[in-house]
């Protein structure tokens, strides 16, 4: 065994990153569109999101899937 986050996309990547790169690509507007949080919706900042992602088990599971998704067209546009 090598390791368990060979096969993890997210290893090394701050939650801080995903938010920002989530929200330099999106906006505030639209990520509460994919992800339907409060924390988005009202007042946002990266600082409360992050807040709240990490009490938020299922949140940043969309959020990361989100931002993994949004990689993924990246490659293909390049």
């Amino acid at each position: 065994m090598h390791g368990e986050h060979k096969n993890n996309p997210l290893h090394g990547i701050k939650l801080k990153q995903i938010v920002e790169e989530l929200q330099e690509e999106y906006g505030w507007e639209l990520l509460a569109e994919f992800v339907n949080i409060r924390c988005f919706k009202y007042d946002p900042s990266v600082n409360s999101s992050l807040k709240f992602l990490r009490k938020t088990p299922w949140a940043r599971e969309k959020v990361e899937a989100l931002y993994l998704l949004m990689r993924k067209k990246r490659e293909k546009e390049r």
